[in-house]
């Protein structure tokens, strides 16, 4: 194979990966249909497991832009899924913390993100899905 051909391939690979995954986000949106992007689940997902995060943390931990952490956190709070939470010794810091609401809705999503992946993977027969485990596993390097 020529330095070409690999870079159309590997090229071929990146286009097909994003393809699936953007595919995989619209589908999730349509089903799950509770007025929240994958950003908001992401969000979520971040403060169940810490007790609680300032928005410049959730914004590098997610790798999001900090107006971005803004917009999504008045939308989670308008909805009951967080709660701002202020400093006592300084008024200016603001904590988010996840509500029993929050984890509620996250529980929902991940669950609909889990019925859809499932789906999805069994267009691949077991032989297939074996492979592809094992090529993620190499990617990642843990094999």
């Amino acid at each position: 194979m020529t330095h070409n051909q690999s870079e159309q391939t590997i090229f071929q690979i990146l286009h097909n990966m994003d393809k699936f995954t953007n595919q995989l986000i619209i589908k999730w949106n349509k089903d799950f249909n509770e007025g929240l992007g994958i950003s908001h689940v992401l969000t979520l997902g971040y403060l169940s497991k810490t007790k609680y995060a300032r928005p410049s943390e959730i914004a590098n931990v997610l790798g999001l832009k900090p107006p971005t952490v803004t917009t999504l956190t008045e939308k989670l709070v308008k909805k009951g899924f967080v709660e701002r939470l202020y400093d006592d010794t300084d008024r200016r810091i603001i904590h988010i913390k996840i509500t029993d609401s929050g984890r509620e809705i996250l529980k929902r999503a991940n669950e609909s993100g889990q019925v859809l992946r499932r789906e999805m993977f069994m267009k691949l027969n077991e032989k297939e899905r074996d492979e592809l485990l094992r090529l993620y596993r190499k990617l990642n390097n843990s094999e």
